[in-house]
């Protein structure tokens, strides 16, 4: 098992805190929803009409999760009915050259990575079928 040496984070030390973070950064509902506030406020029900096939659930869940890692800030305003927006904070901000570069990575390599898939199952299959 690989030890923290020294306080620097290293998210291939099991207990190291950066790991959880990275985890979160990266699931995917984290990652859409960062990208849908890179640039104007947006309140729960606009994130999840932009966000396809987020539960209700989910995306409170995610807007939680980033709101105590400093990334989402949420304002709740004196109203009726009580209206909520979400924005990125600054530190939030900082995520979204990073992630908006992993999403067009993404989208530009679809095809081949589809295909990957497919060759993948065949190969699978064939194998199989030897035995």
């Amino acid at each position: 098992m690989k030890e923290q040496k020294n306080a620097e984070p290293d998210a291939f030390v099991a207990s190291c805190p950066s790991r959880e973070l990275l985890a979160r950064i990266a699931e995917k509902w984290s990652m859409l929803v960062i990208v849908a506030l890179k640039s104007k406020e947006m309140r729960f029900g606009e994130l999840k009409n932009q966000i396809e096939g987020v539960s209700q659930k989910m995306l409170t869940q995610t807007l939680r999760n980033l709101e105590r890692d400093g990334f989402v800030k949420r304002v709740a305003y004196n109203e009726m009915p009580l209206r909520v927006e979400y924005s990125l904070t600054p530190l939030g901000q900082k995520l979204v050259p990073w992630i908006e570069q992993l999403k067009m990575w993404v989208e530009q390599h679809l095809f081949e990575i589809q295909a990957a898939q497919v060759q993948f199952l065949r190969n699978k299959n064939d194998g199989l079928k030897e035995y």
